[in-house]
This record gives structure tokens, sequence and C-alpha cells, in this order.
């Protein structure tokens, strides 16, 4: 969610302190230019953070070109666009604390910390509070942004989580590349899909594994459309020895929520959507290896224009960027089938394509296997790629799970 959510953004705590310096004297009051260039640069990120908030209010990113260097602009103004389409509303900035700020010549580096609240057009609201590392340029003797990363996005709190939006950012792509920054998996296109499942081996992870988070889930819409409806499992491993394990529900726009249904490594679980009536629909967790389950009926308005079965590095914060993807090994899915104009198909029948993530340069990071001779059954396995993924250094909602190519469908 677009990135980010993909934007989001103002408020500042300004450090300089100027008052009561006419007291002392005529000398005090000069300011050396170290000082002058740190409150240049905290005024013209608070400014930037200002104008978003009106860019998003006024559906017009014009007022921010001129805080921004011409190439972080653009990256700017599609942001701002992803989010509105994501269903954003308006931003507000909560709270923003002052990290380093260093200057090198006509270069700077800044670091915030900034609290944000994003409320979407369904009246759902979103609070996270990211780390924002800014690189300034000096441009005709003003400070400008050219810059602005997250680095850390991934940590101890799920994602898709209660309190995280759930958009993200198509990555564009040859037509000819059945690629993706965030999805590896098998979708299916064209004709109307009211139903869809999957069993999947939740993955084990060691102690000293690196940190990173992946997530394996079925949904319906997405890959041609801005919805999406969607349940699975998720994974956030923290390096430092822990992996926390939950079960969700997402519905875009809106915020996903954890279910109370637990997880642990190695768990075989089985989630079905399916539409009981128009626009009402039951979602099942099993949770093969201990017994239990849960259900809940949403009301959700759908396209019905697709069907996934998906491994993702999921997308998230303020920035947007698609996260590190952990070494999850591999993934097995099961037992995988839909429901495409009320006739029950599996995945090959339903003539789903298979999509290969990929990161910086290209690099594979996640590979879909052939479909197993039932038609239902596929394994993804993670490559030992870097975990560094494209899109950081944006502003932007949580990031729309959509693949980068749209698929050609079955029936189209």
């Amino acid at each position: 969610m677009t990135r980010f959510l993909r934007g989001i953004l103002v408020v500042g705590l300004l450090v300089f302190a100027v008052a009561g310096l006419d007291a002392l004297g005529p000398t005090s009051q000069v300011v050396n230019a170290a000082d002058q260039d740190t409150t240049a640069i905290q005024q013209v990120i608070q400014q930037s953070n200002n104008e978003q908030v009106q860019a998003i209010a006024s559906h017009d990113s014009s007022v921010m070109a001129d805080t921004a260097t011409a190439d972080h602009y653009q990256d700017l103004a599609q942001v701002n666009q992803d989010l509105l389409d994501s269903g954003v509303s308006s931003i507000r900035l909560v709270r923003m604390d002052w990290g380093a700020i260093a200057v090198n010549g006509s270069t700077a580096t800044a670091t915030t910390f900034e609290t944000w609240r994003t409320v979407f057009a369904d009246g759902t609201a979103d609070q996270s509070r990211d780390r924002n590392d800014y690189t300034l340029v000096l441009d005709n003797g003003t400070w400008k942004i050219s810059g602005d990363a997250h680095p850390d996005q991934v940590s101890p709190s799920p994602l898709p989580s209660a309190g995280t939006p759930p958009q993200s950012q198509p990555f564009p792509f040859p037509d000819d590349q059945n690629t993706s920054h965030n999805w590896s998996a098998y979708a299916s296109t064209g004709g109307t899909y009211t139903q869809v499942s999957g069993t999947w081996s939740v993955p084990q992870f060691n102690p000293d594994n690196r940190g990173g988070i992946d997530a394996a889930w079925v949904g319906i819409g997405g890959v041609r459309s801005r919805d999406l409806i969607q349940a699975g499992t998720q994974q956030t491993v923290s390096g430092a020895g822990h992996t926390q394990y939950q079960a969700w529900i997402e519905m875009l726009p809106r915020a996903s929520r954890p279910v109370p249904l637990q997880v642990h490594g190695g768990d075989s679980v089985t989630v079905d959507i399916s539409e009981q009536s128009s626009n009402s629909w039951l979602i099942q967790f099993t949770n093969n290896t201990t017994g239990q389950t849960y259900s809940t009926t949403q009301q959700y308005a759908s396209s019905h224009s697709s069907a996934e079965w998906v491994e993702e590095a999921p997308s998230g914060g303020r920035g947007g960027g698609v996260l590190p993807l952990d070494d999850f090994g591999s993934v097995q899915f099961s037992n995988g089938s839909t429901t495409r104009n009320g006739q029950p198909l599996s995945i090959q029948a339903a003539g789903a394509r298979a999509i290969t993530m990929v990161g910086e340069g290209n690099r594979q990071l996640a590979i879909p296997s052939e479909l197993g001779a039932d038609g239902a059954s596929f394994t993804v396995s993670r490559t030992d790629a870097p975990v560094q993924a494209p899109g950081t250094g944006q502003r932007g909602p949580r990031g729309f799970p959509f693949p980068v190519v749209p698929l050609p469908g079955a029936g189209e």
C-alpha cells in the first residue's frame, strides 16, 4: 500500500535556537555557515513535507517542484498519484524527530524519524513511523532534496499488519517478460473469478538467518485492477534469532489485519476465498498441522478479474518500496484451485502463467517451478541473489502487490 503506499509526509522539530541572542550583544548574532546550512536543510525538508500534504489534498504535485531536484520531483509526482489511485484521501505528519545532518560542500545528508497518519477514502486510517535518510544538493544557492531512502522498513512488526496500508505500485517491464519485483507466483486472468484456494508449507528459519520478510497467499483481483482480496501467512525474520509468524487478511485499499490463527514454521496451511453472494466473501483458514481453523465473512466489491497463488516480498512503510526478501528456502503450494465463470478449475486448467520475482538489475530472487502432474501444485524457490529491492528511495504507499507485466489470460 504505495508504497506505500508505492508518500507520506509535515510539522517538524526545528532544533536551531535563536531566542535570546540579542541580549548577548551584536557579536553574538553571528551565525556560522555550518549552522546556516543545517537550518536551511531542516527548513527545506519541512517545507517538502508540508507541500506533500498539500499535493495530496489538492491532487496537484506541482507544489513540490521547488524543494526537489527535477528527477526526484518526477518520482514524488508518481508516488502521489499512486497514493491517490490507491484510495488515500489525506496524509498528516504527526511527529518528526531529527537525526544527524552532514554537509559536504554542495551535497548533504539528513536523517529524520517521521510518524505519518494516512486516511483512506473508506474511512480507515493508518499510522506508521519510519526513518528517512534524505540526500540533498545545493542548486544555485538553494538546498533541494534529491532522494529519500527508508533503510529501516524491515522490523519485527508484521507486514501486512493492522497498522500498515497494503498498497503497492507496479514496476514496468517489457511485455515479453513474466516478471515482478514482489511476486513469485502463478496468476490467471480472463473471465470472472469467484473462488480461489491453495495449501502451502510455512517456511522455517534458523537463528542465524539474515533479516527479511516474505508472505504466501491466495487472492482474487490485482493483476489488471486496483482491487484485491487476499489472505495468507507472513514471516518476519529479525536477523537476530527471532522470527514472527502471522496469518492475515487484506482487501485493498483497506489496511490488512491479522487473524487469530496460530502459525508456526513448518505448518501446512490452507486458505479458501469464495464469494457466497454478491460482494459477500467467505474467507476460511485451516492449519492442517494443528487442526485449528478460522473463518470470516467480509463485504468487498471485487472486479473478479484474476486469481493468484503467490509468494511475495511485501512492501511497506512510508517509503512504499519492496522490503528485503528473507531467505525462505522454498515454499510448496498444493491443491491450487479457482472457480472461473462458475466452473471449478485447477491452476493449470485456468491457464495460469508463472511469474518470477526479480530484484535490482533484474536478478532473479524467487522462481516458481513448473506445475506438478496434478496441475495444482508448484514450488517457489529462493535464489542466493542479494536482498536488495528497488524503489526504496521513493516516498509512497505500502506497495500494490501487482505483477510487473499484464498477463494474457486464458479465455481472452
